[in-house]
């Protein structure tokens, strides 16, 4: 595998370092991740890696085009490597798990402004809100358990 980020690290004229290729295998093995969580990714495989390294890199291989950052309000940065498909995502409000939604299909009116106000639009970034199914169940139980007789 190292071989192949390697490879894809030079394809995008990306300076190949064992950094990199650890901060690349760390996205793509947990889409989603923050800096943080980079960090003690590549932690744990090299054993020493600064904060202000994990950062640079995350920042080379975002303008390169190999991760995508984003941040949706209140939440820190995050990191993925599925790049170049407009996708969004689902963030839950209690646990802030978040998951891939893919773009919409068909008449979507939220993805074209009803102003371009001179831009030339090449993408639109959506978040959803909501709660996911295990914050739902536990919120549930936690209910039910309030109302029960004692």
């Amino acid at each position: 595998m190292a071989t192949e980020l390697a490879d894809l690290l030079r394809q995008h004229d990306v300076q190949v370092t064992v950094q990199r290729i650890a901060v690349l295998r760390a996205v793509s093995g947990q889409p989603h991740i923050t800096a943080d969580g980079v960090a003690e990714v590549v932690r744990a495989e090299l054993g020493v890696i600064s904060k202000q390294a994990v950062y640079d890199a995350l920042g080379i291989l975002v303008e390169r085009g190999l991760v995508r950052r984003i941040q949706p309000a209140g939440s820190p940065a995050r990191y993925e490597d599925r790049v170049g498909d407009n996708h969004h995502h689902l963030v839950c409000r209690s646990c802030n798990h978040m998951v891939d939604i893919d773009c919409a299909v068909g008449f979507a009116p939220c993805l074209s402004p009803s102003e371009s106000m001179g831009y030339e639009i090449d993408e639109a970034e959506v978040i959803y809100w909501g709660h996911c199914s295990d914050c739902l169940a536990e919120a549930s139980q936690t209910k039910s358990s309030e109302t029960l007789p004692h």
